[in-house]
């Protein structure tokens, strides 16, 4: 007896065929079932003042609308030396897209639309680069080679980036284990996207030629939560130096994500690493999904017997009701129905959380037809947007069979041949697996397609650039004085006892050596020290706004005049709101303005008695505990800065008892 087939019980058939888990109950066992394997490449800027071959300032961003003249280009591939094409050119030229690019004369020149050459590169970022190298313990390079390697996503006007090696096979150590480092290049940024609609795509070159570092890991991390560990530590690692820039934008990961017989898949620009985890574990399992895809296909049918069969419907011969073809007709687009011959199932299957198959088609018409969504309905929707008349009626002109899917899409004349050849493309996929693709992250942890991963053959030598020789005495000199391991680091802290809460806000805001410094120097406590950082510090800075001219060093000012004065740090939470927010204001006015008085262990008990007896007249039913707090209430604010709150409550508890 056949069941009735319906999409979302299907959609929930082949989520639980697949073995589909979320993240939060996903265990190493599911990991290693369907062979997650991943890898990581860290852009981070680097903090200089000029681009990193021109002398346009860095960090100056403008707002979109802000810009003195427009560009505009478009993709033409040629074929290569060997004789083929990119598969990325291919794919641009056929989106047939405008590329503009908003220049603004503050911060950009003729280099950047490559009407001059490069200027020498940058020597100031070159060496912060090779300093993050070392500290990698990577292999310097004896010569930098400066090459091009082709963006073709129209990010860069010139169509490639300019990049160069620095330093190969280094390490790092996690917590259970080491993981190589495949390479350390500089390079330079690419534009700022503004927007991505139809044929035309807006950037503004503002970031454009920022210096910028990529770290390439091994493909060895086996689980979500050790490539967010592996991307944490990297970020540590590069903002221990103290030379690059923060902030939105200034450090991404692009995540390499495969499983045991997908391919791998870039999901490109995180721009947040608590992202990581739930992005590369739906990955993984979308692989997966696709897999399980083509294995229900090629029980159906062979790839070289398949083919789609396509048919253009006229409005005056169905009622159609969905809004997007009512619109159709008033726009002049056609309307196409295809076939997808023993597709049936397919459309309707689970890839990603509220995903399925048919996406992954949308997302190639949105991306490479330039039809923006919706730009399709499908056989297995849920929810019915053809009448059931119009469908069998499309169904039999179309001679579909009972295990064949169906789709309709729209669009203007000239999109139509691309979308209809883009449809047939994913869908032979389909017969080879997990296609190489680069993937934009979503902030619900799924990803949706961007575009064709770049060809391996993507670089080439600069020959505007001479190569740049490394004597062994200057990369001895940048090899000095190079902060500790962010290992060494960890396992500090672990020591002093510094609750794992506070690492990784002490670690990102690379606060560790300024607690060392001042537990080194005034002999105060480190894990007391790095709570106060870990903890009350960074909540302060959730409620204040930071003065321009607040730094770290202010922070070690006003430890040294505590340790002076002979204070106790626990004054600290008070004083540091006014430091944040005033900078220039001399320590001892904060104290002032605090209404501070210096008071010994003597003075500050002297009023319990009195205390007490006030206690039992307000309150005469009450224990002494009681009277403990209260009393504390009354005598923690003068105690602050002078004993230790502990102190004054073990006086307080003896005199009561």
């Amino acid at each position: 007896m056949n069941t009735i087939f319906t999409p979302n019980k299907n959609h929930l058939q082949t989520k639980e065929q697949i073995g589909y888990v979320t993240r939060q109950q996903a265990t190493e066992d599911d990991y290693r079932r369907i062979g997650f394997m991943s890898g990581l490449e860290v852009h981070q800027q680097l903090d200089t003042k000029e681009k990193l071959f021109c002398h346009c300032p860095c960090g100056v961003f403008h707002k979109n609308g802000a810009y003195d003249a427009e560009i505009i280009r478009h993709m033409r591939p040629a074929m290569s030396e060997l004789g083929g094409y990119d598969g990325t050119a291919l794919m641009e030229f056929k989106t047939r897209k405008n590329i503009i690019y908003r220049i603004n004369n503050e911060t950009a020149c003729t280099y950047e639309i490559d009407d001059t050459p490069p200027f020498r590169i940058n020597q100031e970022a070159l060496g912060i680069a090779l300093r993050i190298s070392l500290l990698c313990k990577l292999n310097i390079v004896g010569e930098v080679h400066i090459t091009r390697k082709q963006y073709l996503d129209g990010s860069i006007p010139t169509g490639f980036q300019r990049t160069a090696i620095l330093g190969v096979n280094g390490q790092i150590q996690l917590s259970n284990k080491k993981v190589n480092l495949i390479q350390l290049s500089i390079e330079e940024d690419s534009c700022r996207e503004i927007s991505d609609v139809g044929h035309e795509r807006y950037y503004k070159t503002d970031r454009l030629g920022t210096p910028l570092i990529e770290t390439v890991t091994a493909p060895e991390l086996n689980t979500p939560d050790e490539l967010r560990e592996a991307a944490e530590y990297i970020r540590f690692l590069n903002r221990s130096t103290g030379l690059v820039r923060t902030g939105m934008g200034a450090g991404r990961e692009d995540v390499n994500v495969s499983c045991k017989g997908g391919s791998r898949v870039e999901i490109k620009g995180v721009a947040h690493n608590k992202w990581i985890p739930e992005l590369s574990h739906n990955e993984a399992f979308r692989q997966w999904a696709l897999l399980n895809i083509r294995k229900l296909l090629i029980e159906r049918i062979q790839k070289e017997d398949w083919s789609i069969h396509t048919l253009e419907l006229d409005y005056h011969d169905y009622n159609f009701t969905y809004s997007p073809l009512i619109e159709c007709k008033e726009k002049e687009h056609q309307i196409i129905a295809v076939n997808l011959p023993e597709f049936k199932g397919l459309l309707s299957h689970f890839t990603q959380p509220n995903q399925n198959f048919a996406d992954e088609i949308a997302q190639r018409l949105k991306v490479i037809a330039c039809i923006e969504h919706p730009n399709l309905v499908h056989s297995e929707q849920e929810e019915e947007l053809l009448s059931k008349e119009d469908f069998g009626k499309m169904l039999a002109k179309l001679g579909s069979n009972s295990n064949d899917a169906q789709l309709i899409i729209w669009g203007a004349k000239e999109d139509i041949p691309t979308a209809i050849e883009t449809i047939k493309e994913r869908c032979k996929m389909v017969f080879d697996g997990v296609p190489n693709e680069t993937r934009k992250s979503l902030p619900d942890g799924t990803t949706i397609f961007e575009r064709v991963l770049p060809g391996a053959d993507r670089m080439y030598p600069d020959t505007d650039s001479a190569p740049i020789p490394l004597s062994d005495e200057y990369i001895n000199n940048l090899g000095k004085d190079l902060p500790n391991d962010i290992c060494e680091r960890i396992n500090q802290m672990n020591e002093w006892g510094v609750p794992k809460d506070s690492h990784h806000f002490i670690l990102s805001k690379d606060l560790y050596p300024i607690i060392k410094e001042i537990a080194d120097r005034f002999q105060f406590d480190p894990k007391s020290t790095a709570i106060f950082f870990g903890h009350t510090y960074k909540n302060i800075i959730g409620k204040y706004s930071i003065h321009p001219e607040f730094n770290y060093r202010k922070l070690v000012g006003l430890f040294k005049f505590i340790h002076d004065q002979e204070l106790h740090p626990n004054i600290t939470r008070y004083l540091f709101p006014i430091l944040y927010q005033n900078p220039s204001m001399d320590f001892a006015s904060m104290l002032i303005s605090l209404k501070f008085k210096k008071r010994s262990l003597a003075e500050l008990i002297a009023p319990i008695d009195f205390l007490e007896e006030k206690f039992k007249d307000l309150h005469p039913s009450e224990n002494s505990e009681n009277a403990s707090h209260w009393i504390m209430g009354q005598l923690h604010r003068q105690a602050i800065g002078n004993i230790e709150l502990r102190e004054l409550r073990i006086n307080i508890d003896k005199r009561l008892n």
